[in-house]
C-alpha cells in the first residue's frame, strides 16, 4: 500500500491519548506526500485537509474536509492537467483485538496500539472526489496528441452509422439458432418451471 511508511508517519493519529473529546488535526497533503504512496492516477497535487475527531460511545468519528488542487492526466491528449477537489467525508474508528477494514463504514485498530495512520484513507477520498472523465478545457490539449486522435476518428456520421448495422447484422445472424442446434436440456427444465407458474 505504502512505498514511503516513514514519510506517512505524520498522517498517523494516536486515538488512545487524545486529550480531549473533540480533536482538530489539519494537514497538507503536497508532492510528497502523493510519491510516498503506491499509486499511479494521482502524483501531484496540494491538497487541505480538516479534520475533526469526536470521541463517541465506543468509537471515534471522523470528519474530513477535503478541498485543493491535483495533478492528473487528461483523458483526452493524456498530459497533466490540474484539476479541483473538495469533499466531505466521515469514517468510525473503533478498538479491536485486531486491524480490520472490511467494513467501509467502521475500521477496527488494535487496542494495544491504539493509533491509526489515515494517509491511505486521504487518499482514497481524494480519488473519489475526481470525476469520472477528466479532460482540458478547450485549445489546452497538446495539439500533437490532438491531431493523431483526430486521425483515427471516423469523418462522417453516415459511414459511422453503415458500419454499425452491418456489424450488429452480423451479430445477429451468428447469434440466430439454426434448426441443427441441439438445445441444452437445462433449458427445458427451465421452461417447465415457467410453465408452472
Amino acid at each position: 500500500m505504502f512505498c514511503a511508511l516513514e514519510t506517512l508517519d505524520k498522517y498517523t493519529i494516536d486515538l488512545k491519548n487524545l486529550a480531549s473529546d473533540t480533536t482538530v488535526v489539519d494537514f497538507l497533503l503536497d508532492d510528497e506526500y502523493f510519491s510516498a504512496l503506491d499509486e499511479t492516477e494521482v502524483q501531484k497535487g496540494r491538497v487541505n485537509v480538516h479534520l475533526v475527531i469526536r470521541k463517541t460511545a465506543g468509537a471515534f468519528e471522523l470528519n474530513f474536509q477535503t478541498e485543493g488542487t491535483i495533478v492528473v492526466p487528461c483523458d483526452r491528449c493524456l498530459d497533466d492537467m490540474q484539476l479541483d477537489v473538495e469533499s466531505e467525508d466521515m469514517m468510525r474508528v473503533k478498538f479491536g483485538p485486531e486491524y480490520n477494514d472490511e467494513d467501509e463504514n467502521l475500521v477496527v485498530v488494535p487496542e494495544e496500539e491504539g493509533t491509526i495512520n489515515l494517509a491511505w484513507f486521504m487518499y482514497e477520498f481524494i480519488a473519489l472526489a475526481i470525476p469520472i472523465q477528466h479532460v482540458h478545457a478547450e485549445g489546452e490539449c497538446n495539439e500533437e496528441m490532438h491531431q493523431k486522435l483526430n486521425e483515427f476518428l471516423c469523418t462522417t456520421v453516415d459511414e459511422a452509422d453503415d458500419h454499425e448495422v452491418d456489424d450488429l447484422e452480423a451479430d445477429d445472424a451468428a447469434a440466430a439458432p439454426t434448426e441443427n442446434d441441439a438445445v441444452d436440456p437445462r433449458w427445458n427444465e427451465l421452461r417447465k418451471l415457467l410453465d408452472n407458474n
